[in-house]
């Protein structure tokens, strides 16, 4: 179970780093992009509307609010935006820089 949650979080930064730099593409439509800039920034926040220390609702926003945040950007995006910002985040991820060195 453990390492089905590690891999869920692992695909919600993907998605979200997918999200953030689709926003910053300029074919993306407006309205979708300042929702895709929202989302972005709210996910990778450390400011939460609910904050964390309230037992059960601190998490449920971040559990709901950014899965629900993204797969809403990723339906409205273009498919061509869409794959192009998949590749970008996978480069990004992959790139020597994203990885921390450990001493």
């Amino acid at each position: 179970m453990i390492d089905s949650l590690k891999h869920r979080a692992r695909q919600l930064k993907a998605h979200t780093l997918t999200v953030y730099f689709a926003a910053r593409d300029p074919r993306m439509p407006m309205a979708v992009r300042a929702l895709a800039l929202l989302v972005a920034a709210y996910a990778l926040s450390p400011i939460d509307l609910i904050p964390d220390f309230i037992p059960v609702l601190g998490y449920l926003d971040d559990l709901l609010l950014v899965p629900l945040g993204v797969a809403l950007v990723v339906r409205l995006t273009p498919p061509a935006v869409l794959e192009a910002a998949r590749v970008r985040a996978r480069q990004a991820a992959d790139s020597p820089s994203a990885t921390r060195q450990r001493p």
